[in-house]
Formats: structure tokens, C-alpha cells, sequence
């Protein structure tokens, strides 16, 4: 079995697993309503990302989390360029709890030399008696800074603003297994004469806990709707998860470049399968600024 078949099947059998008509046929009140002795599912993934997009999870009220997510060039580019190692985009980001289920972030990406920020509200919550999913209603802000007013006088601020909305859902179906869907809508102010400012892509992921500290997580992006003739290619990541004491770092390899949203689902250049990869990683640490509420969970 080649890995693109591979792929193609973990994809599936998530789809099928994920049980989506069960979900659509309950009744969102009676979610959000809950019920008293329930005990909510939590670490469903390690971190803040499955690998390049978010994950369900949420800091707690008044944790900073400091981000470093760095990808580095492709690995087929030769020894020339240390396999990739020469060249690298970096994205810095600091993420707070202001409350358990409400987070906010800023960013600064050498891509495009971008800032970005987001809000994300995780407003169900997967439970043993209670919703069989947690749901996150993400949305970011991009503004990327390239090119310069004095290269190309043309560009104004408006032009350079690109929005990203996402619903979050997940299932923690075991301590070793949890699995993610993220149906995503994009919009660019000003795009390229081949591509649209309005695209809309399907994300899954997923992460199978290998022992108490590492982890094996899969992410894809497919894009509904791409523009006839575009050049750009779905997003795909592979990698682990390792936890250290405070720190997680996350090890991952993919076709895409970038670590923000805008950027590597509607705008990765690299194909996975002809061997365009990057060799990339997150790391995180969390910062407790308040006292942190003790949670029971599974």
C-alpha cells in the first residue's frame, strides 16, 4: 500500500467514524444545555494545533501560551541547501485564555511578512453524558505587508486583509484516538488574476497516542472550490507529538510552508507526492498568569 492510498483511507474511515448524521439529528439546545454530573472529555489533542490548523482546544482563563512554528525548505532541494535546512518562514504568536472556553491570538509570520489574530469559543463541549463532540468556532484577521507601498503603489491596507472562518469538531473517541473536521471559509481582499477571493475547503485530522508522551498526528485540507488553472495544491502534514514537561513539541513534515491559515490552505505551492516537503515543528510553552481551576476530565 503506497502512502497516497494510505492517506486516502484514514481520511475515509474518519468520515465514516465521525457519525456525522447521529450529530445533525440532536438537538443543538439540549447540547448546550447541561446536564448536572457530566464529566467533560479533555485533552483531546496535545496542543492548540493538530499540526498546521487549530485544534479544539482552548487555554484555560488567564494562560499565555507562547508559539514558535517554524518550516523549514524542501527536503529535495539537495545538500546544497542542507536538505531544506538553509531556508525557513517562522511564525511567531502569543495565545491567552480569557476564559476557559474563549481564547485570543496575535502572530507575525516572515511569510508575505504578515501579522495575523484570531478568536477562538469552544461553545460545546464533548462530555461522557452530554454532546458526543466539542465544537470551536474559530476566526482570524491576516494582513500581509508584502509588497511594499514603494514597490507597488497600487496595493492599499484594505487589499492586503484576508478573513478565515472555521468550525472546530471533534471527537475523543479513546485515550489513544481523537479525530477533527474543519469545514473553512477564506476570504481574500485582493487575490492573483487566477485565483477567487472566496474559497471554501474541508480539513481533517486526527491523532493516535502512541505512548504516555509521544503522539502521531495526520492533517489534510481539501479545497472545494479552486479556481480552473490554479497552481496551488491541498495541504497535507504528517508528524508527532512530543511532550516534555510544560513544552510540546510537535515534528511534522508537509508540502505546506506557511503557518497561518490564509496562507497554507489556499496557497501551497508544493506537491506532497512528487516529494516538495518540508521539515517543520512547533513548539509551545504556557505561562500560568492566575490561579488555574482544577479540571476533571478524561
Amino acid at each position: 500500500m503506497n502512502f497516497r492510498l494510505a492517506f486516502y483511507l484514514f481520511i475515509a474511515a474518519f468520515a465514516m467514524t465521525i457519525n456525522l448524521p447521529a450529530i445533525a439529528q440532536d438537538d443543538l439546545m439540549d447540547l448546550v444545555d447541561e446536564p448536572e454530573g457530566k464529566q467533560y472529555t479533555s485533552a483531546t489533542f496535545k496542543g492548540s494545533r493538530v499540526i498546521l490548523g487549530h485544534s479544539v482546544e482552548t487555554k484555560h482563563k488567564k494562560a499565555l501560551e507562547f508559539l514558535i512554528s517554524h518550516r523549514f525548505g524542501r527536503v529535495n532541494s539537495g545538500a546544497h541547501n542542507l536538505y531544506g535546512l538553509d531556508n525557513a518562514n517562522i511564525r511567531l504568536g502569543l495565545e491567552y485564555g480569557i476564559t476557559d472556553d474563549i481564547n485570543f491570538g496575535i502572530g507575525r509570520s516572515s511569510f508575505d511578512k504578515s501579522f495575523d489574530t484570531f478568536l477562538k469559543y469552544k461553545f460545546i463541549k464533548q462530555a461522557s453524558n452530554g454532546a458526543p463532540v466539542s465544537v470551536v468556532l474559530f476566526n482570524s484577521l491576516a494582513l500581509k505587508t508584502t509588497p511594499k507601498e514603494e514597490d507597488d503603489p497600487t496595493y492599499s491596507f484594505n487589499d492586503r486583509l484576508a478573513t478565515v472562518s472555521q468550525l472546530l469538531i471533534a471527537r475523543k473517541f479513546s485515550s489513544k484516538l481523537s479525530l477533527q473536521v474543519m469545514p473553512t471559509f477564506i476570504h481574500k481582499n485582493r487575490v492573483e488574476t487566477f485565483d477567487d477571493n472566496d474559497q471554501i475547503a474541508i480539513g481533517a485530522g486526527g491523532r493516535i497516542k502512541l505512548t504516555q508522551r509521544l503522539a502521531f498526528n495526520a492533517e489534510y485540507y481539501y479545497r472545494i472550490n479552486p479556481p480552473e488553472g490554479s497552481p496551488y495544491k491541498n495541504s497535507i502534514a504528517v508528524g508527532f507529538d512530543i511532550e516534555t514537561g510544560g513544552h510540546v513539541f510537535q515534528l511534522h513534515f508537509t508540502n505546506s510552508i506557511t503557518a497561518i491559515e490564509r496562507s497554507f490552505i489556499t496557497e501551497t505551492n508544493d506537491d506532497f507526492f512528487d516529494g516538495d516537503i518540508h521539515f517543520g515543528f512547533n513548539i509551545s510553552r504556557t505561562f500560568q498568569l492566575g490561579e488555574k481551576k482544577k479540571e476533571a476530565g478524561w
